[in-house]
């Protein structure tokens, strides 16, 4: 049975609290596995929605997000009452023929559980200031041939045409950052027409080049297009005004046109960095610096947040949206799995007593954003019960 959260200040924390013991697990034993936690999911339901105004499609697309705010600033900030928490996951719905809508959502919990819905608004992004994202040695690795940009978890990975990555999350869904499509305003350049790009390789099976393992030329590629349907913004990254966003929030769902028929990686809640294998992440983008290359990449969790992964990563503009994964135990299922916890952001300027330092950021999937995003992609929140 459902009841509505209306849950005051001091109930909230204690929601809290109980939502970050559930499901931790020890590394202690021989034969210890690094094991996903088991969570007590809320529930994210739309309760209203309204038409809006056909958006124009002004923004020039930005490739990366700047922002002075650093884990401390982030942990400094007050908690969200459970009315923001809803406002900020109430979200827009751009469709193919520029129509949209806003949805208001309810946040419930199952009577038997409780739940946090515990959001950090961020400060205000500073001026950009430029500088490569490498941390000395570049310790990215360009993915070439087919036997390995078509076979999981590389095959996950596509481009959007207006430059930044995504991930497959469903059949017909893929994942990205927030910014890839809307600077807080309004809607980026080429929005209404969005494609998703496939790399496949430019000779078909059994044509010219197609099973040349032997050549020491990496074998041609090309992207596939596919349109896309509509896709969903959550409120608490569109604020109205630019110079208001709320880096925990970006992230945003695209529904294809058609299926895409390749495998896909699951989502799921992003555990406390120390329950991470070595405390290490993986993602794979399409970096701006090598055009047409798809570019791997894994490195530390350096601090973190409950909403943001801060780390360092080598990472250019064009990687933005690209989906953060780590492999661990599923203990109901007896094997290994991967699944995506975050969403890549970008680059943050910190200032850290004094001296500026700068990290990549990824958006953590928590609870209520795996509830959110789960929702949009199986319409059913009965299938979203497991994290």
């Amino acid at each position: 049975m459902l009841s509505m959260a209306g849950i005051p200040g001091l109930l909230f924390l204690l929601f809290f609290l109980f939502l970050c013991t559930v499901g931790q697990v020890s590394p202690y034993g021989a034969y210890w596995k690094p094991t996903w936690p088991a969570y007590r999911l809320p529930v994210v339901l739309p309760e209203s929605t309204l038409n809006l105004s056909k958006p124009d499609f002004r923004a020039e697309a930005k490739l990366e997000v700047t922002s002075p705010c650093g884990p401390q600033c982030h942990k400094g900030t007050p908690l969200p009452t459970y009315e923001e928490a809803k406002q900020y996951l109430s979200y827009e719905t751009l469709y193919a023929n520029g129509s949209r809508t806003e949805t208001q959502v309810g946040i419930y919990v199952l009577s038997n559980g409780r739940e946090r819905a515990q959001h950090q608004d961020s400060e205000s992004p500073g001026k950009s200031r430029r500088k490569r994202q490498i941390y000395g040695y570049d310790s990215r690795f360009s993915i070439f041939g087919k036997d390995f940009l078509l076979n999981y978890p590389f095959s996950t990975s596509v481009k959007l045409s207006t430059g930044c990555t995504g991930t497959l999350v469903a059949e017909k869904h893929v994942l990205t950052a927030a910014h890839c499509i809307h600077d807080g305003k309004t809607y980026v350049k080429g929005t209404q027409k969005l494609r998703v790009g496939f790399l496949k390789p430019k000779f078909k099976d059994g044509g010219r080049g197609a099973n040349d393992s032997n050549s020491a030329i990496p074998e041609k590629m090309k992207f596939q297009w596919i349109r896309v349907k509509r896709t969903h913004v959550p409120k608490g990254w569109i604020k109205g005004n630019a110079n208001d966003i709320g880096m925990d929030y970006d992230y945003a769902l695209l529904e294809l046109k058609k299926p895409h028929k390749r495998k896909f990686m699951q989502i799921g809640v992003s555990p406390p960095a120390k329950q991470l294998p070595g405390g290490r992440i993986h993602f794979s983008g399409y970096d701006n610096d090598r055009p047409g290359n798809l570019v791997y990449r894994f490195c530390d969790v350096k601090d973190e947040t409950y909403d943001l992964l801060y780390q360092q990563c080598d990472a250019q503009p064009g990687a933005s949206g690209s989906g953060v994964y780590v492999r661990m135990w599923k203990r109901q299922q007896q094997k290994w799995e991967r699944k995506i916890i975050g969403i890549f952001s970008g680059h943050q300027w910190v200032d850290m007593n004094g001296s500026p330092q700068d990290f990549n950021v990824a958006v953590r999937i928590t609870p209520l954003k795996y509830a959110q995003i789960c929702y949009w992609i199986k319409g059913n929140y009965l299938d979203c019960r497991e994290g």
